[in-house]
């Protein structure tokens, strides 16, 4: 985190120790109990100024969010442009959006135009976000708030299908998981471990996903649709951000792998195949499973994936991508290894997580081991009922609890659903119940109004890629009978790119 913006010298005073502090992490300052801190001190001050800001992104969804800062001249003018930069790139990063609104003090605007202009974060959050997902950089407007776009947003119906013969997947970094589905009916479900960020050639790529789903295949008389749950950001099915493909390069990710799904898609008859964010797959499992809408989901795996169902069912067009978005506000937060940001959801409810706890958990981890082997070892230790291990279990739940309250300020839900390998065994159950700790402690109440929602041990692992094949619905309108023919009932032709 670069000094000029986010580490003013009084910013400190706003940073506030937290009721529940994690054990293994004490200087964790959440950013929503800061906000709620320079609110106070706004009030007492009496003399404040509005900031409006939005977020809009080409296809139409704009988030608007009304706050104040302090006047331009006053000692901690500072403090209140980092705040304001913390929320722009919440906004940003949950929502989505290529055109940001300013109303409110020069000094506001001038430097958020500073932070994505010079700095290395502001840097990669105006490459990445404007450039590589909407295909042009950020734009900032200072506007009255009479001129700014509505906010708006809206929601497509993907998911809940579950008629005919389908095939869902995940594919995370260290496993990919596939899942067959007949009427309604999980017949085949399978994990097989991979190391994806590490191969460059597209056609590896290609080759493994195709495997999984040939794999599934066997177990269905036809495919009918073909749904997919990745970490990353997709638009209409094509990648335009994954960790998966980090090691492929440039000129290759934008011919083989931007539209590797569509090519996945040829190979298999152009039948329906719809890939959406891992995050917003596992929000879907929790409300098709419960039955309700309201519901954020949140996968710890390698990185940390969320995804929103709206209160009437649908999931939403916006990026979810919090594992980038801030939830700790001290200066010297950890760094996440992509954006080279601080305080990162990333770094604290994910793989990633353990391995930095490990060691301050007094745990001796092997440096040459990956980050999925250093979770084997911690959830061997939790079997064993070693105490080291519940304290990084107890300071992840900890880390979610007040993440929790940060996202009820941007999601209205009612209904969780946590998910992936980091809450595999009674460590699991460790992060739910410290979570709720947090939630009782830092706003009563809270902890009632939202519904914890649990899944088998296997779904844990495995309710994505079921989920995701229900993602697209049959053209035919109807499903069809067993035996019927498809296009696909001999399986997947070759497609024109493959080895290529």
């Amino acid at each position: 985190m670069v000094a000029s913006r986010m580490s003013p010298e009084n910013m400190g005073r706003y940073l506030v120790t937290p009721r529940v502090v994690p054990p293994l992490d004490p200087g964790f300052r959440p950013a929503v109990l800061a906000r709620r801190e320079i609110a106070r001190e706004l009030e007492r001050f009496g003399s404040y100024s509005p900031v409006s800001l939005a977020v809009e992104s080409p296809g139409g969804s704009v988030c608007v969010r009304d706050t104040a800062t302090f006047p331009d001249g006053h000692p901690d003018a500072s403090v209140g442009h980092a705040f304001c930069e913390r929320l722009v790139k919440f906004m940003l990063w949950s929502r989505g959006g290529s055109r940001i609104w300013v109303d409110g003090p020069t000094g506001v605007t001038e430097s958020l135009r500073r932070h994505y202009a010079e700095d290395a974060d502001g840097q990669f959050d105006s490459r990445v976000i404007g450039q590589t997902v909407y295909g042009k950089a950020l734009e900032i407007h200072a506007a009255p708030r009479s001129s700014f776009p509505q906010d708006r947003s809206t929601a497509s119906h993907l998911g809940g299908h579950l008629d005919g013969c389908r095939i869902g997947f995940d594919l995370g970094a260290s496993d990919r998981k596939a899942a067959a589905v007949r009427h309604g009916e999980v017949v085949f479900s399978e994990e097989i471990a991979w190391d994806p960020v590490n191969h460059e050639d597209p056609q590896w790529h290609f080759d493994q996903i195709m495997d999984s789903l040939r794999r599934a295949a066997a177990h269905l008389p036809r495919v009918d649709a073909i749904g997919g749950s990745s970490a990353g950001i997709y638009v209409d099915s094509e990648v335009r951000v994954a960790s998966l493909f980090r090691s492929v390069p440039a000129d290759l990710f934008a011919r083989r792998v931007e539209g590797l799904f569509r090519e996945l898609r040829s190979a298999w008859g152009d039948i329906p195949l719809v890939v959406v964010n891992d995050g917003d797959v596992t929000a879907l499992a929790g409300a098709m499973a419960a039955g309700v809408g309201g519901m954020l989901g949140v996968a710890m795996g390698s990185s940390e994936a969320a995804g929103y169902v709206t209160h009437d069912g649908g999931l939403t067009p916006w990026l979810n991508e919090l594992a980038f978005a801030p939830i700790d506000y001290r200066p010297d937060a950890p760094i996440d290894e992509w954006s080279g940001d601080r305080g990162c959801g990333a770094q604290y409810l994910s793989q990633q997580a353990v391995g930095r706890l490990l060691p301050a958990a007094g745990i001796d981890v092997d440096p040459a081991s990956s980050l999925p082997e250093q979770l084997v070892l911690l959830q061997r230790l939790m079997s064993a009922s070693d105490e080291r291990a519940a304290r990084v279990y107890e300071t992840i739940g900890t880390h979610l609890g007040y993440a929790l309250l940060e996202y009820r300020d941007w999601y209205a839900f009612e209904h969780v659903l946590v998910l992936g390998r980091v809450t595999t065994g009674s460590g699991g159950d460790l992060i739910e119940a410290q979570a709720r700790r947090v939630l009782e402690a830092e706003s009563p109440g809270a902890e009632a109004a939202i519904s914890f929602h649990s899944v088998s041990e296997r779904d844990k692992r495995h309710g994505q890629a079921v989920a995701a094949a229900s993602l697209a619905s049959i053209s035919s309108n109807r499903p069809l009978a067993d035996g019927e023919a498809t296009r696909t009932s001999r399986g997947p032709s070759q497609p024109a790119g493959a080895g290529s």
